[in-house]
């Protein structure tokens, strides 16, 4: 328990997904010490999921930041330390003589839907109205750029219509693309809440996998990878044969629907459940449940926009909506999920190559003069910018010769990461603006500048209603960190000098709330007019959902409850939606097809959650997770590593069987990176190739070929203590392995977990390396087991009487009971018959506990299974173990067990 005294409390949201979550930020004056839910904030009310409830322990993880600007002087030497002054003042000189070379398009800027507002909008207009390119995009292209492109093309703007408290109102839950359970847990417990309140209630989910969201579903539709379009035209179908559509409200409020309709005649259920691989019944079960609802609302996410065709499925289930007149009222409407905290605080701003500050257009002459007007610049650029994956394209060309990359990890997220790299490594001049020193971006910053991190900062964020918080900073940035929108304008400064621009003029912030009113003044009058807002008064009210205009007394709950849409007409238009097949097919050399996703504790490309052990409790290292029959027809076990090979790279993991997957897919987590396992991660797999309209790439699927990696020789290590910083050090040497996966365990002494297999024995420098790094090499403090016949050996380093070090050769299978002992601080004395002895199995009342479900509380999959085999139901188990009783995150699974229980005994 902590007992370091609280001396303040402030007022911040959640820095993981886009449902914005109020927290409040618990200091001893100097230091985070603790986080808990805002009950006050409309978005959670209390509430927190297992990744925001441990944001205090990100916090605490001092060895990971970075502290100081660092310089390299030329490729292939380290960075050294170098003043703020000398930092930028080169970096203004590299850009600035890029620029005057090559052009303004010669440069790029990488940024994120991690930043706060006023740093998003500080970068758009140092791109787009000092440097004049428009070459400045965002992470947030790989999440939500495709739900941007829909709403514009239907409702005609790019605002989510619908509002937290319509999953209370609704009627009809049909969620497509999303496992809402795992990746936004407290949109979750409000969907859980209204299941009690409304037993009526029908939820339908889409996903080709079953995953707890589905199994809590009354219907699952399991459709084949990237069919969701055909899925949707049939639903469209079955309402207008069978007299579903509200006529009336298509009469006066939209636009093209006979197109559609002379379109969706083609897809009758019959013809496209061969094509989605659901049944036709399924399909007329979701259309009517859809359509005779009093009130549907659609959650959907990731699924639907990153796809080579996103923009088609989010407007063809808004068609849905449209034409069924689900829009507008409570429970009803179209909802996109943000996958970041503030996506929507990018795309407000313009922080993407193709938009301008409030909604504008950068392809609209009007736009870019009122832009211009606001900036008092003479113009702004009017050829397109350069989109995510472009911008890396072009960099590999050799066409854009300097990045600056801000609080995000392309050389793990991006697709197709050979490119991604080899565009790093050809740029001329790579800025890395970051709060983690050991990403996987960092390793190739020329010049890497140190940012200040969640809590340490001031600004706002706008969660997935539209709802805008104001974040306080709760303590001081360490060392010589400073927050984005700062180091951006001492930029904008120093270049404008060099270009003969004057900086200073343009960017004349004293403080956040400077940038803020400038940002809201750019709104006045669009559809997301905020000039009612300030920070008092989000202070003072609580965060507030936007349009807020000047004399407004609050927020807009919902968009179009008068059926007037931001359109030439007023009228939304439907979109004439055709299937198209994903980007890539499978065939004979690469049959499964992959998806990908995310998990319950893990966020992103771990350089927060990796930190975190007790995040590593429910799934501790990636696996392919497969269906057994397509396991046993390429002799794999579980456990057992696989090599996965895509068109564009390939990839060493551990499989698993799961009945979670159809015959001939695959599923993996996005999260690993190099600076975890031994390869690239999931996205040397992944495809480049991005939706038309949106940009926006095809990262959720891939045709693979899986066949089995025998590696004899395998070996684990754990050490105690400082763990996190010994991780950071072992970590260069991953890519040295045939397969490697690093990670942590435990939770208040955690454990560094290292796994290696390779084709050899490791030679004997390389394990001296290892001993080094981890501390390992006192051999006085040593005892050892050695059978070279049987290749086994054990070393176990001793200190203070309890067991702090482990390197375990050829027979691993002590691993899992030894992590959990070490974490606990298990004294030698009765470990020591094991050490001296060739025993696998653990000493007696020392095996493992098992996976971690309820990572609030520490209860483990075994304990919950002993209580369900004695009867156990739900409420029993919460009352005894207390497992599911404080995020509730770990409540789907508790159920699906309880199921299973029940299962077992009939």
């Amino acid at each position: 328990m902590n007992t370091t005294p609280i001396t303040s409390l402030k007022k911040s949201a959640c820095a993981y997904c886009g449902v914005g979550c109020g927290v409040l930020i618990e200091t001893d004056g100097s230091r985070i010490v603790g986080v808990r839910g805002d009950a006050e904030h409309p978005a959670n009310f209390g509430r927190l999921c297992t990744k925001g409830a441990t944001l205090n322990l990100v916090a605490e993880q001092a060895e990971s930041r970075a502290l100081y600007p660092e310089l390299r002087s030329q490729r292939g030497d380290s960075r050294q330390r170098a003043s703020w002054d000398g930092a930028l003042d080169h970096a203004a000189e590299r850009f600035a003589a890029i620029i005057r070379e090559h052009g303004p398009d010669a440069v790029g800027f990488y940024i994120s839907g991690q930043l706060l507002t006023e740093d998003y909008y500080v970068f758009n207009k140092l791109v787009k109205g000092l440097i004049g390119t428009n070459n400045v995009d965002t992470n947030s292209r790989l999440c939500m750029s495709s739900a941007v492109t829909g709403y514009k093309a239907t409702l005609g703007a790019d605002a989510p219509p619908a509002c937290y408290d319509d999953i209370a109102a609704t009627d009809c839950l049909f969620i497509a693309g999303s496992n809402t359970a795992y990746a936004h847990p407290i949109v979750y417990r409000r969907i859980e809440d209204a299941r009690k309140a409304n037993p009526n209630l029908k939820v339908i989910v889409v996903d080709p996998r079953r995953t707890d969201t589905t199994r809590e579903a009354d219907l699952h539709l399991p459709i084949l990878p990237g069919t969701d379009v055909a899925l949707f035209n049939a639903m469209l179908y079955v309402m207008l044969w069978e007299g579903l559509l509200d006529q009336d409200y298509i009469a006066a409020h939209t636009s093209g629907f006979d197109e559609l309709r002379a379109t969706v005649r083609e897809y009758s259920p019959e013809t496209v459940a061969a094509v989605c691989g659901v049944p036709a019944a399924d399909i007329v079960t979701a259309a009517r449940w859809f359509g005779q609802s009093p009130a549907t609302l659609s959650l959907y996410c990731q699924g639907l926009n990153q796809s080579s065709h996103g923009t088609d499925k989010n407007t063809a289930l808004i068609n849905l909506h449209l034409a069924t007149g689900h829009i507008g009222r409570p429970g009803a409407g179209p909802f996109s999920l943000t996958g970041q905290p503030n996506a929507m605080g990018g795309r407000e701003v313009g922080g993407m190559a193709n938009l301008l500050s409030a909604h504008r257009d950068l392809a609209n002459p009007a736009h870019r003069d009122e832009i211009a007007r606001l900036w008092g610049i003479a113009s702004v650029p009017a050829t397109p910018g350069k989109t995510a994956v472009e911008m890396f394209e072009a960099a590999a060309r050799g066409e854009i010769k300097a990045l600056w990359i801000a609080c995000t990890n392309p050389a793990q997220s991006l697709p197709n990461q050979t490119l991604v790299r080899a565009a790093l490594q050809q740029a001329e001049f790579v800025v890395v603006q970051e709060v983690n020193a050991y990403t996987e971006t960092a390793e190739y910053a020329d010049l890497l500048l140190p940012a200040a991190a969640w809590g340490e900062k001031e600004g706002t964020v706008t969660n997935s209603e539209r709802r805008i918080t104001h974040v306080q900073a709760a303590i001081s940035a360490p060392g010589e960190c400073r927050p984005d929108w700062e180091i951006a304008v001492d930029f904008a400064h120093r270049l404008g000098a060099r270009l003969g621009k004057s900086g200073a003029t343009l960017f004349p912030y004293v403080n956040a709330e400077a940038v803020f009113n400038e940002h809201r003044e750019s709104t006045r009058g669009r559809d997301l007019d905020i000039t009612g807002l300030s920070y008092a008064l989000l202070d003072t009210c609580g965060p507030q959902q936007w349009p807020y205009p000047e004399g407004a007394q609050s927020g807009t709950v919902r968009l179009y409850e008068n059926g007037i849409f931001p359109t030439a007409d007023g009228r939304a238009r439907f979109a004439n939606t055709r299937y198209l097949p994903t980007a890539e097919t499978t065939d004979a050399r690469y049959p499964l097809h992959l998806n990908t996703g995310r998990l319950r504790d893990q966020w992103h490309g771990m350089s927060r959650t990796g930190m975190v052990a007790r995040l590593y409790s429910h799934v501790e290292s990636p696996v392919l997770s497969m269906h057994a029959d397509d396991m046993a027809r390429r002799g794999l076990k579980p456990g057992d590593l696989a090599r996965i090979k895509s068109r564009r790279g390939e990839l060493l993991v551990p499989v698993e069987a799961s009945d979670d997957m159809r015959i001939g897919q695959a599923f993996m987590p996005m999260h690993w990176g190099s600076r975890y396992i031994s390869g690239l991660g999931v996205n040397a797999l992944t495809m480049d190739q991005f939706d038309a309209v949106s940009k926006q790439p095809e990262l959720k699927h891939a045709a693979i070929q899986v066949e089995k990696a025998p590696l004899p020789w395998h070996m684990a290590v754990m050490r105690r203590d400082h763990a996190v910083a010994r991780m950071l050090r072992i970590q260069p040497l991953l890519a040295r392995f045939d397969y490697a996966s690093c990670g942590l365990y435990g939770r208040q002494n955690p454990v560094l977990v290292l796994r290696i297999a390779h084709a050899v024995p490791l030679p004997a420098d390389l394990l001296a390396e290892i001993d080094r790094l981890l501390d390992m090499r006192d051999e006085t403090s040593i005892m050892r087991y050695d059978d070279p016949k049987r290749g086994v050996a054990k070393r176990v380093l001793v200190e203070n009487g309890c067991v702090a070090g482990v390197r375990l050769t050829g027979e691993i299978a002590a691993r899992d009971w030894l992590k959990e002992m070490m974490a606990e601080g298990v004294q030698i004395a009765p470990l020591r018959s094991w050490v001296l002895a060739p025993l696998a199995t653990p000493p007696s009342g020392s095996g493992s506990r098992g996976r971690i479900v309820c990572n609030c509380l520490n209860v483990s999959d075994t304990q919950i299974a002993a209580a369900v085999s004695q009867g156990a139901d739900l409420p029993a188990l919460q009352a005894t173990l207390k497992c599911g009783t404080e995020c509730g995150s770990c409540v789907p699974e508790i159920k699906r067990m309880i199921a299973m229980g029940k299962r077992e005994a009939a």
